[in-house]
């Protein structure tokens, strides 16, 4: 039987709570799940790339199924290069499900990859990138919304 390789796709600048509860839900579904921080060249990051690949390997340090990688280019370009024949996506609410569902109808159209969707846990939904970069920038505390938030100091 063929190993069921997922994605998991995103800046993760940085990875939050949210992030890391579909991660834990998407393990009962695939053999391995490869977390692809993709690099945008145009894109202004508050934490850069090392930072962000360490702290997300330090919250899945004793997972073995899952694996962090850097990646430029297309998420299905990506996903082709190391076998991997899903892409997980997480969804806070509907507005998150009609831009999400466009892409995927897209990466499946031009790839056969298939995107699986999972709803994060109620608590989490509230929980952006954008927000929490504010407050850190702002000084304020986010080991609320990201977990081993001391890899990205």
């Amino acid at each position: 039987m063929m190993k069921r390789i997922a994605v998991f796709p995103g800046s993760f600048d940085p990875f939050t709570k949210g992030h890391e509860c579909i991660i834990h839900k998407a393990l009962n579904l695939f053999d391995e799940i490869v977390i692809g921080i993709g690099e945008n060249t145009s894109k202004k990051y508050l934490f850069d790339v090392e930072k962000r690949k360490n702290h997300i390997a330090s919250i899945f340090k004793d997972t073995e199924k899952v694996r962090v990688e850097v990646f430029s280019g297309l998420t299905v370009t990506f996903c082709q290069a190391i076998g991997a024949q899903f892409i997980v996506r997480g969804l806070r609410d509907s507005k998150d499900f009609g831009y999400e569902r466009s892409i995927a109808q897209m990466n499946q159209e031009i790839s056969g990859i298939e995107s699986v969707f999972f709803m994060t846990v109620p608590e989490y939904t509230a929980i952006n990138s954008t927000i929490v970069r504010e407050i850190h920038k702002s000084g304020g505390d986010i080991d609320l919304f990201v977990t081993n938030s001391a890899f990205l100091v």
